[in-house]
């Protein structure tokens, strides 16, 4: 999925700029597997977490986190009406609103439930069989693939919109549906409890994502994202990001998630 940079000029402030000047910004995260969630000593931790630690860190930016469903937090970027968010996908309505500063690249997978027919064996046999059902996060952009392939199902009231990914598992869990659309860095972190319940985890090459921070045009001073992507570039130069993936993915899958 392609991503839109920012402009050269946008850069060049960069050089003239104050990081101690940056100011203070609200980041809304929400519940997504290894990129944010609650652990068990009721604090939120993740991916996501770390990077704009680290960003903050370097800017000297005052980055304060809030939770907000993935719902809110797109009505709210485009209200203009939030600051920053993280781990999203571009699309040219939201590019209206929003730089988008690339930083990690993951991918979707189905988890089919147990009582699936092992003949299944892709998206169109999938969805070649009626009694099938499918659940998916709410105002998530899976990619043009699994994006055209789910409006066909919901077409036919074959499709449950899950607010996070918590209720996507608790649907599939109950039997409500049949399979879960799920990044990479969703059923990672759950892998061994996926295959105790004998969910079957299918690769059926779907788009890779390019996740992105997003700042609010109206909210962020364009020196502000110009400092943010020189930063993130910085990150990504020195392998800061890489290490960050391989501490919540394992070191085999860190190296991929850097190919945007």
């Amino acid at each position: 999925m392609k991503t839109r940079a920012l402009l050269p000029c946008l850069l060049a402030i960069l050089l003239h700029g104050n990081a101690d000047a940056c100011g203070s910004y609200k980041v809304a995260y929400y519940d997504h597997g290894a990129l944010s969630s609650r652990q068990a000593d009721g604090h939120w931790r993740g991916i996501d977490h770390d990077v704009i630690a680290e960003l903050a860190r370097r800017t000297g930016c005052k980055l304060e986190a809030q939770l907000e469903s993935r719902v809110r937090i797109w009505t709210m970027m485009e209200a203009g009406l939030l600051d920053m968010t993280t781990s999203g996908l571009t699309t040219p309505e939201r590019e209206a609103f929003a730089y988008f500063i690339p930083y990690i690249t993951t991918r979707n997978y189905l988890l089919l439930n147990k009582d699936v027919d092992a003949g299944i064996q892709s998206l169109d046999d999938f969805a070649a069989d009626p009694r099938y059902k499918v659940a998916a996060v709410k105002s998530f952009r899976h990619g043009p693939t699994l994006d055209a392939w789910l409006a066909r199902l919901r077409a036919q009231g074959r499709v449950y919109d899950a607010v996070d990914v918590t209720a996507l598992i608790r649907l599939a869990r109950i039997g409500r549906v049949h399979a879960v659309i799920a990044l990479q860095t969703s059923w990672v972190p759950i892998r061994a409890e996926t295959a105790a319940a004998g969910m079957r985890v299918m690769d059926w090459g779907h788009d890779p994502l390019v996740g992105n921070m997003v700042l609010s045009r109206k909210r962020v001073p364009e020196a502000t994202a110009a400092l943010f992507a020189q930063t993130i570039a910085a990150m990504r130069q020195d392998g800061t990001l890489e290490a960050i993936f391989a501490r919540h993915m394992g070191p085999e899958l860190a190296p991929a998630m850097l190919r945007y």
